[in-house]
């Protein structure tokens, strides 16, 4: 479906490390987002979803055979810290998207501090991705997706924080969207 419907493109595959712990850190715009990027990394990766997803009982059961786990939003959720832990202990990739929710148009204006903090706590390499086009897929009152062309960008891995401190969760988070935007700049 990325290939044909999406005329996906994908730079950067190479870049991603196909054992060990890894934190896949991603701007986000769409619901297409969590299978867009799994299927691109080519390795089972682990979200975080929001918890209002797992009440709803079909879809409840599909996220959490792509690895998804419930994270309360708006708070620091140690379940959710503690999911991420455990999946990377698993040999998972954990994806975390760096907003923390939908941007309108998959630029990351406001990260958040969770994906560095679990990167610090599991001393785990972030790998920034950037998903371009995917803001594009659902209209507003629109049943089906559109086909819009989709890209795919791997950075290089970032080093984890040697540290909890809130400046190096700050500095390493600010690397990670500031690599991720340039990515998402150099568009299609």
């Amino acid at each position: 479906m990325l290939r044909v419907y999406f005329r996906g493109h994908i730079y950067g595959a190479e870049k991603v490390p196909q054992i060990g712990p890894l934190l896949v850190v991603s701007n986000h715009a769409s619901d297409f987002d969590p299978p867009i990027l799994s299927c691109c990394m080519r390795r089972p990766v682990a979200y975080m979803a929001k918890e209002e997803l797992f009440r709803i009982p079909v879809l409840k059961q599909a996220i959490t055979l792509y690895g998804a786990y419930p994270v309360k939003r708006g708070s620091a959720d140690r379940s959710a810290i503690r999911a991420a832990l455990a999946s990377l202990d698993q040999g998972w990739a954990a994806g975390v998207f760096i907003t923390g929710t939908r941007t309108p148009d998959g630029r990351v204006t406001d990260p958040k501090l969770g994906a560095a903090m679990i990167a610090a706590k599991a001393q785990v390499p972030l790998l920034p991705v950037s998903l371009w086009g995917t803001h594009a897929i659902f209209r507003k009152g629109s049943a089906f997706p559109r086909p819009v062309p989709v890209t795919v960008r791997v950075g290089d891995p970032i080093s984890p924080p040697s540290s909890t401190e809130r400046n190096e969760l700050e500095a390493v988070t600010q690397q990670c969207a500031d690599a991720i935007n340039a990515m998402h700049d150099l568009g299609r």
